[in-house]
This record gives C-alpha cells, sequence and structure tokens, in this order.
C-alpha cells in the first residue's frame, strides 16, 4: 500500500534510449484544470454494477475472522470516519489479495463519504479500480478510474491506472494521450508512463505504416540524392565512364539494354534506368549481373524492397559474375536488412561480402555507417579504419573514421582523446579540401563541444562546398535553434533545404518536431505527413507515424485536461 493509504501501482523501470517522442520537454508546464461539481447518486445499483461480492452485508452476524459491514449501533463516529474505516478495511483485503471483499469495502466507503470530500471520494474509485485490475476487469477500471478523475483531474495514479487498462483493451490511442498527460504532469519524470508511451507509440506507428506503405506511390528521390548515395561506394561497380561501353557491341546495340541504362544514369536521366535495364534482363544480355545490380539499386532508391530483393539474390548467387559486383550486392542487401530492423542477417551479408572480397574498401565503409547506427563505436571504428588502409583516398570514409573516433573518445570520457580527434576532424577538412561530409562532421562535433561560432563557419563551408545538399542547411539551421534560440531563424534555414530539394524528408520532419516542441500542433502533424509521403521504407515510415501521432496526443491532451500549452522552449 501507498502511504496514502490507496492501492499501490508497479515500481517502474529505468527509461530506455529510445524514447524520442516529440513532446514538449524542459518548459514549465502551467496547469488550469477546474474540478466541476461531480453529483453522485448513492443508487445500490451505481455502486455494484457488474461487480462480484459488491453487496454490502447490512443485517447478520459477519462470518468469523470478517470484518461487519457497519460498525455497531453505539458507533458515533463521522460519515466521513466511518467511510476512512472501510477504506482502510478494503485496504487489508487487498494486501491479504481477496479482492471481492475489498470491493464491497470500497462500495461502502464511496456510500458513506460525505460528497463535498471530493479527494476522498476520488481515492476510493481509485482503489475499487485497483481492486478491479486484479481481477482484470478492464471495463470497470476504466469506469471508475474515469469518476475519480471527474473528481480530480490531477490524479496521476488514477490517469496512469487507466492507461494500463486502456491497453489491456487495445484502446492504443486512449492509452497514449492518458500516459501523455501523465508525462506532462508529472514534468517526464514518471518512468513507467514513458516506458508505456514508448511502448504505444511503437505500436501505432507500425499499424499505421504498415496500412499507408501498401498504398504508397513509389516514386525516386531527387537527383542529389541519388548522386549522394552512389559517392558513398569508392567503386561500386556501375558507376564506371560511359567510355567503357561505347566500343562494346555494333550497331544500335548501345541505345539497348544495360548500356542504354548506363547512359541514361550518367546523364542524370534516372528515370528510365529501371526499363532499361529490364531489356537486358528479360533477354539475359552479356551485361546481366550490371542491369540486375543498378536494377535493384533503383528499386531500393524507391523504397521497393520487394522487387529488389529477387535481382540481389540472384546475382550473389551468380558465382561466375564479378566479386565486386556479388559484395556490392550484399552490402545493399545488408543495409536493407537494417532498414527492415533485421541486424544480423545484415551483418551476415557483410561477413559474406568479406570472404568474398575482403579487400574491398566499400564492405568495411558500409559496415561501420552500421555499427554507428547500432552504437557499436568500436567495431564502426575498426571497420573505418581497414576502409582507409584499403583506400587512402576515400575521403568521406577517412572523415567517417576521424568521426568513429571523436564518438569513441564521447564514450570513454577521455579530453585527452577529444583533443586528438577534433583534430583528426580538422585535419580530414585540409586533407580532402573538396569533400563536403568532412567539413559537416567537424561542424557537428563542434557544435556538440559548444563552439557554435566554430561550427557554424563549417557548416557554411559545406553548404558552398555542395550548394545542392539540403541536408547542410538543415543542420545549420539546427545549429542556430541550439545556439540563438531562434526557432524563426532556424525555420528560414530549413525552408531553403525544401527549396533546394521539394523531397528532403529529413526537412520535413526537423520541422514538425520544432513545431512540436512549439507548441503548434497542427503545423507539426502537417509536416510530418510530409515527411511520411515521402518515407522509402516501412521503418522510416513507422517512425516518422509515431512522431504525428504524439503531436496529436498532446494536442487532445492539452484541450482536454485545460492544460496550457508550454511557451516557446527554442
Amino acid at each position: 500500500m501507498a502511504d496514502s493509504g490507496e492501492a499501490s501501482a508497479d515500481v517502474g523501470s529505468s527509461l530506455p534510449k529510445s524514447w524520442k517522442i516529440a513532446l514538449a520537454i524542459g518548459a514549465p508546464i502551467a496547469i488550469g484544470v477546474a474540478v466541476g461539481a461531480f453529483y453522485y447518486s448513492r443508487r445500490r445499483s451505481d455502486l455494484s454494477s457488474g461487480e462480484k461480492g459488491g453487496k454490502t452485508q447490512t443485517k447478520g452476524k459477519a462470518k468469523q475472522g470478517e470484518p461487519t459491514a457497519h460498525a455497531a449501533a453505539a458507533d458515533e463516529r463521522t460519515p466521513e470516519e466511518k467511510a476512512q474505516g472501510s477504506k482502510n478495511k478494503g485496504n487489508k483485503y487487498f494486501k491479504a489479495g481477496r479482492y471481492e471483499q475489498a470491493i464491497a469495502c470500497y462500495n461502502e466507503a464511496i456510500e458513506l463519504v460525505p460528497l463535498d470530500k471530493t479527494k476522498d471520494l476520488s481515492t476510493f474509485y481509485q482503489n475499487r479500480a485497483a481492486a478491479h485490475e486484479q481481477l482484470k476487469n478492464y471495463a470497470q477500471v476504466v469506469t471508475d478510474c474515469t469518476k475519480a478523475l471527474e473528481l480530480n483531474a490531477r490524479y496521476v495514479k488514477a490517469l496512469f491506472r487507466r492507461a494500463k487498462a486502456f491497453e489491456n483493451m487495445n484502446q492504443k490511442m486512449a492509452c497514449l494521450e492518458d500516459t501523455t498527460a501523465v508525462c506532462i504532469l508529472e514534468n517526464f519524470s514518471h518512468n513507467q508512463s514513458m516506458l508505456l508511451a514508448d511502448k504505444m507509440l511503437k505500436e501505432l506507428g507500425k499499424e499505421k505504416a504498415q496500412q499507408r506503405y501498401k498504398e504508397r506511390v513509389p516514386s525516386l528521390p531527387s537527383g542529389q540524392f541519388i548522386r549522394s548515395y552512389f559517392s558513398s561506394f569508392s567503386d561500386d561497380g556501375i558507376s564506371r565512364s560511359s567510355n567503357d561501353y561505347n566500343d562494346e557491341g555494333a550497331g544500335d546495340v548501345g541505345n539497348t539494354g544495360y548500356r542504354k541504362a548506363h547512359r541514361l544514369f550518367t546523364n542524370g536521366d534516372y528515370n528510365g534506368v529501371i526499363e532499361a535495364c529490364d531489356e537486358e534482363i528479360n533477354t539475359d544480355g552479356d551485361k546481366l549481373a550490371e542491369a540486375l545490380l543498378m536494377r535493384a539499386t533503383f528499386y531500393l532508391l524507391m523504397g521497393q524492397a520487394a522487387e529488389a530483393r529477387p535481382d540481389l539474390d540472384r546475382l550473389i548467387g551468380m558465382d561466375e559474375s564479378s566479386k565486386k559486383l556479388r559484395a556490392n550486392a550484399l552490402i545493399k542487401r545488408g543495409s536493407m536488412h537494417m532498414q527492415e530492423g533485421n541486424s544480423s542477417d545484415a551483418m551476415n551479408d557483410f561477413a559474406t561480402a568479406v570472404r568474398i572480397d575482403p579487400d574491398n574498401a566499400d564492405i568495411y565503409h558500409h559496415r561501420g555507417q552500421l555499427n554507428l547506427l547500432l552504437d557499436r563505436i568500436d567495431d564502426a571504428a575498426q571497420d573505418f579504419e581497414k576502409c582507409n588502409k584499403l583506400n587512402s583516398n576515400f575521403a568521406l570514409a577517412h572523415a567517417q573514421y576521424s568521426y568513429a573516433k571523436y564518438r569513441l573518445a564521447l564514450v570513454h570520457q577521455s579530453p585527452m582523446q577529444l583533443h586528438t580527434a577534433m583534430q583528426e576532424l580538422e585535419n580530414s577538412t585540409k586533407k580532402f579540401p573538396t569533400c563536403a561530409e568532412a567539413f559537416a562532421l567537424y561542424a557537428q562535433a563542434q557544435s556538440d563541444q559548444g563552439q557554435f561560432h566554430v561550427a557554424d563557419e563549417y557548416f557554411q563551408k559545406a553548404i558552398a562546398l555542395e550548394p545542392d545538399n539540403p541536408t547542410a542547411y538543415v543542420h545549420r539551421g539546427l545549429l542556430h535553434l541550439s545556439w540563438k534560440k531562434d526557432a524563426d531563424g532556424a525555420i528560414a534555414m530549413i525552408q531553403k533545404a525544401l527549396e533546394i530539394d521539394s523531397k528532403c524528408d529529413f526537412a520535413y520532419e526537423t520541422l514538425g518536431t520544432i513545431e512540436v516542441q512549439r507548441g503548434n500542433m497542427s503545423a507539426a502533424k502537417s509536416y510530418f505527413e510530409k515527411a511520411i509521403d515521402l518515407a522509402r521504407t516501412e521503418m522510416e515510415m513507422s517512425h516518422l507515424f509515431s512522431l504525428s501521432v504524439a503531436a496529436e496526443a498532446q494536442r487532445n491532451v492539452t484541450t482536454k485536461y485545460n492544460i496550457t500549452p508550454p511557451s516557446p522552449i527554442l
């Protein structure tokens, strides 16, 4: 039992790192909940409806060892004292696991307590809900908690107990709204509610994404995105100069099949690539392996993993094809597994790629990126180091190796390692002065260290090197948000990213998150919806739906409970 005499709730556990719902955190929350008049009928049907053992003994001798339902005729206690006595008896029954008897006592306490004792009455309803919870009477738990909340709208224990009942009744949105209210009322210190909110967000996001993903119309991302993707490979086997194919074949052969696909690719005319690859594959042409890899790659870029998988599987099984092509297919299939949340199969594919082509720098570069996503910083650093040994001129991998060492220094909390890592990041910008990623990673590290002026300078250099790359504008906007607390200025920078690339889902997601933190939930949902329409994988879509649902829940809660939205915190 809790000190207050209420039926106790479970003790929470530690908060997971994954709980990053876009709710306004950190600002004082002003609660303006008015408890309206609550009129309660003492009809016996209301007290005992749907309850077993709910009738109160008013006549006859009590069973030996059980408390009597009423005090003796000579009992001169006030009604409030009698109600407390019944509640205390109910608590004893509750502790003993005799929940039906506890409910009978709580019924009596509700009947006896004066109507103006709203706090006591709300406690009795909440205690009765606790007993019903033990009996798995979840509908009655919701009813009793709702009555308790009508009397005390800030009753966190009743809110959370109702949330758990909604969970058991598979009413996920109702559960999320109650846990969101608890989070806000408790200033995000109620670990159990945060764990449950995280669970509901993931489940709701997954459910919504499953349906929307089936309905999506696949489309290619922007040309800039496609070029950036291919630049993450030092040699992907299909990005060679089109001159390599000029002398092959005769007549019109250069305008058909894979040769046509490659020419379109080289010219940046990406929309016709898959159709041209179809010609090569359907005729089993001499560039079958290359066509399979290119078609699979473009399917992946469109978020069509189901269509890409057969091409990748077929190429991986073609022992007679180039080991570089097969290794590249394994890298892409492994990355696809990772996007689907299957890290085990992903790592198995990378291990197979290493066996096939152990001196292929791209394998270690992309596996290093996956290890960073999995927070395996040591493994990531080792992969990037191996990549750099195999290809010391791979600018992107060199910059990411320096950044991985910076992350390691943070994990180890070593000032000496941190100083060395920062120097190496800066040296990457000098060794590869045309690599925008090197400047952006150094800027990010400087921002982490609170060196905002330096960070801004290097983000601007990254933008100058790749003015058509929208992500640098988004990161610079986020920097100004942390640095100058200028939400409008940050939004303007991020809007610039959308002017450059209207398909930048990262920009929409970031704008949505900012609007949540500013309390503009309708605007936030609009931005999240735009990002959802651009999502390339079901996993990405699920994450974005979670953010959208979180914004919707917070909007509903602030209206329902008259919780004043937080002041702008950015």
